[in-house]
């Protein structure tokens, strides 16, 4: 039986609904701007992917940011591709269909890789229930390596982004804005929630973020039952160490810039020359 061809139909935005918990957040920023512009000249080129709801609605799998530009555009409709889906299928679609771009944050990748890894281990459950071959489960791969697979992320690293869903709002906001690195943020996630509190009312007054190491020590603390207000505080006051660095580069990518005779010791001190008057240079453009 030929695979049978899913029609594009118009559906009124006031009809769509959004998917349930949707962890990407549609901002309104220039990239928004730009597609307000393109389907004002244009139309709506690529169909959202919708799934039908009771009562003659649907929700939307993909294209929550067409919706709201189309929204924003005056336009009253879009094209759209209608599919049945069950919740998880819902879910693992919805998921991957977002995080090829390139504007995600930290707390949405971290929530996305959560809600897709519990679709998959839900789906696994029911097929445990349906398959008399235990090693049918999963097709032998665990739910997170899944996930680490189709994101292009490592196992590890699709574990670090899902420990983000365990810290503080003010937390994760800091990690969005850079404020705070991801490996860091991974050990404070394993603080109570009253403990987070303390770090981001400390990293308020004392207008410093925790580095790894007191990060580290931190959790541990936690772990032992020890850390309080006091101890946070006095971790996140200790000076710290500035980070040491070692440049080294291969003297077979340097000689090709210097004559012959040019010793290492010489090639260094031009280096350095040169670059001092890159840096002086930097200094004169932005005082203009």
């Amino acid at each position: 039986m030929p695979d049978q061809i899913e029609a594009v139909v118009s559906v009124p935005l006031d009809r769509l609904r959004p998917f349930p918990n949707h962890p990407f957040k549609v901002r309104d920023d220039d990239a928004m701007k730009e597609t307000v512009e393109s389907m004002k000249q244009f139309g709506i080129l690529v169909p959202a992917i919708v799934r039908p709801l009771d009562g003659g609605d649907y929700e939307i799998v993909a294209g929550h940011r067409r919706a709201h530009a189309a929204e924003l555009a005056g336009i009253s409709e879009m094209p759209a591709i209608v599919r049945e889906m069950d919740d998880d299928t819902a879910v693992i679609f919805m998921v991957d269909s977002n995080l090829q771009r390139e504007d995600i944050l930290p707390s949405e990748r971290a929530a996305a890789y959560k809600m897709k890894l519990e679709a998959i281990k839900r789906q696994g459950e029911r097929r445990d229930l349906t398959c008399a071959q235990v090693g049918h489960k999963l097709d032998g791969k665990k739910s997170v390596q899944k996930v680490a697979e189709a994101s292009g992320e490592s196992k590890t690293q699709v574990q670090r982004y899902i420990r983000l869903t365990e810290l503080q709002p003010e937390l994760q906001e800091m990690v969005d804005r850079g404020k705070i690195g991801l490996t860091p943020a991974v050990e404070l996630s394993y603080l109570k929630p009253e403990e987070q509190a303390a770090v981001v009312e400390t990293i308020d007054s004392e207008q410093a973020v925790p580095s790894l190491s007191q990060a580290q020590r931190m959790k541990k603390l936690s772990q032992e039952g020890r850390l309080d207000e006091d101890s946070v505080l006095s971790i996140m006051s200790e000076q710290k160490k500035p980070e040491a660095w070692n440049i080294s580069l291969p003297i077979e990518r340097l000689q090709k810039y210097f004559p012959r005779s040019y010793t290492p010791q010489r090639m260094e001190e031009t280096i350095i020359k040169l670059l001092e008057g890159w840096a002086k240079r930097r200094q004169q453009n932005r005082e203009r």
